[in-house]
């Protein structure tokens, strides 16, 4: 049986993200998306917020599970027995980036293996803070992300704005 973790921050759950979980999905026998608590970032949305709305939105996806980890990620692969990540790929500057952090894995733990699946076309343009960004100026990103996370997006960045 294939486990591959997909980590992320997820603030918020993107369609890129639901994606890239769909579509490894049809890949691996088991993903878990591990909701990562970094200690270098300001999310909008808790820990347990950001859990719902992955869980509310892979339901149907029976051979995904949704966890939180604190730490290293090499640390929980070696908790849920498995050696493979699963990583997005939008644009040429992610893979420089995300290229770093398999090489900087697989030096902490030699049997690591990551996995890229390249974004859908529709959502290689999509990341978290442009998100956030066009919600907090008023925007419609009801193409980015689904209605009920529009919606916690519109609640928690509007009341935070001084007219």
């Amino acid at each position: 049986m294939t486990k591959a973790v997909y980590p992320g921050t997820f603030d918020p759950l993107t369609y890129g993200h639901l994606d890239l979980i769909e579509r490894g999905s049809k890949v691996f026998d088991e993903i878990v998306v591990a909701l990562g608590d970094n200690p270098l970032k300001t999310p909008l949305f808790t820990v347990e917020e950001r859990k719902r709305m992955i869980v509310d939105h892979t339901k149907h996806l029976k051979n995904v599970k949704v966890d939180c980890f604190e730490g290293m990620l090499v640390d929980y692969l070696k908790k849920q027995k498995t050696n493979i990540i699963l990583r997005g790929i939008r644009t040429v500057s992610d893979f420089e980036w995300e290229f770093q952090r398999a090489l900087t894995n697989r030096a902490l733990k030699k049997d690591v293996e990551t996995v890229f699946i390249m974004t859908s076309e529709q959502y290689s343009f999509l990341n978290s803070s442009l998100i956030k960004e066009a919600v907090s100026l008023g925007g419609d990103v009801s193409a980015f992300v689904p209605a009920s996370i529009g919606k916690l997006l519109r609640e928690r960045l509007l009341r935070k704005r001084v007219f």
